[in-house]
């Protein structure tokens, strides 16, 4: 079962050190990209550390997913609450082939972003 972790951050007030720093694809994070991204939302998704992470108006949550089954469950309830709301755009890898490989293993291919649909 996942593990939820949820604190605050109102020092920096706005998502970017987690884009740029923190949930960096380089470290495994991919964007899951909704409607609602601004600089004071945003969600990233990490397969090859089973990890989602959540960043909204200074407030935080970080889930630590016990295993691909407990990931994909966490993951796939994300994707379907914004998708239910029309705000689903889907996961960008950023360009990162591992991830991309990784979401594609967990059954995530058609909720990729349509530009990680094609190798680069």
């Amino acid at each position: 079962m996942a593990e939820i972790k949820r604190g605050s951050d109102v020092i920096n007030g706005d998502r970017y050190k987690y884009d740029l720093r923190l949930c960096k694809p380089s470290d495994g994070w991919a964007q899951l990209d909704t409607r609602q991204d601004a600089p004071y939302y945003g969600t990233w998704v990490n397969p090859v550390k089973r990890e989602l992470f959540n960043y909204c108006e200074g407030d935080l949550t970080h889930t630590l997913c016990s295993d691909d089954a407990d990931f994909t469950t966490s993951l796939r309830a994300c994707i379907d609450w914004n998708r239910e709301r029309d705000y689903f755009i889907g996961i960008d890898p950023c360009g990162e082939e591992t991830i991309r490989a990784e979401l594609i293993r967990l059954g995530f291919e058609a909720d990729l972003h349509w530009r990680a649909l094609t190798k680069p």
